[in-house]
């Protein structure tokens, strides 16, 4: 196991927005954790990142207790996060982009940007992963939005992800768009990275996940592999079908 928790918890003042979540994510397999707005994803993923710091519980990572103090902590440890924005410049080449805030260097006292090897790394990683861009020279933001995640995919799996956090990468993109980055997470399982994708997407999440954590308000509703859970039950889970029935059992009895 390179990352898990047990039982972690994180209150904001008197808001508690997690509570005894548990959660594994092994090398070479996706672990998709779903939930709808205010489920408590985008408080596991930060503290996950290092932006914040549990209150409660127990975070790992290589089966050692840790307390990740920073973003760059836990990109010394392995774990990149890639955001919805992505952190990329639109109107800067896709190179440029590959290598922002990392540029390789050249000469003696390791001051010039290396262009020539910055396109060719840059090129040579994306093809390595199956994404086809037409050219690295071309401004990011002329790529379709499952391009663009695609890229800061390569980026992290290129500077050395061990576990890479996906925070609701499909979310905004079209059928065909989504099935792109589905499959470049597919990629990334099979070069052999943990791979956390948030979603609130079960029909996204079932294809390319081997466990699924549910969370609803902050807690979790369970942990499942996929032999043990259906693609309808997931929906049905991520419906919140039980709460529905109780409520009208409920009215019924009035």
């Amino acid at each position: 196991m390179i990352l898990e928790t047990r039982g972690i918890g994180k209150s904001f003042g008197s808001v508690l927005a997690l509570r005894e979540v548990s959660m594994g994510v092994e090398a070479g397999r996706v672990t998709c954790v779903l939930g709808d707005n205010g489920a408590g994803k985008s408080t596991l993923i930060k503290i996950l990142a290092g932006v914040h710091q549990h209150d409660a519980g127990t975070l790992l990572v290589d089966g050692a207790e840790v307390r990740l103090s920073s973003p760059r902590d836990a990109l010394d440890r392995g774990i990149a996060t890639v955001y919805q924005d992505l952190a990329m410049i639109p109107l800067m080449s896709v190179w440029r982009n590959f290598f922002l805030g990392s540029e390789p260097r050249k000469g003696l006292l390791a001051g010039a940007f290396d262009v020539r090897t910055a396109k060719r790394v840059a090129g040579e990683e994306l093809r390595a992963m199956g994404i086809d861009i037409r050219d690295v020279d071309q401004p990011v933001g002329t790529l379709s939005g499952g391009e663009r995640q695609s890229v800061a995919i390569a980026r992290a799996v290129y500077f050395g992800a061990r576990v890479l956090i996906l925070d609701e990468p499909t979310s905004a993109l079209g059928v065909k768009q989504a099935g792109v980055v589905l499959r470049y997470i597919a990629r990334a399982r099979d070069r052999g990275l943990g791979v956390v994708f948030i979603t609130h997407n079960p029909h996204h999440a079932y294809p390319v996940g081997d466990r699924f954590l549910l969370l609803n308000r902050g807690t979790s509703m369970g942990e499942y592999a996929k032999a043990d859970i259906t693609r309808e039950k997931l929906t049905s889970l991520m419906a919140g079908d039980a709460e529905l029935e109780e409520l009208a059992h409920e009215l019924e009895r009035e």
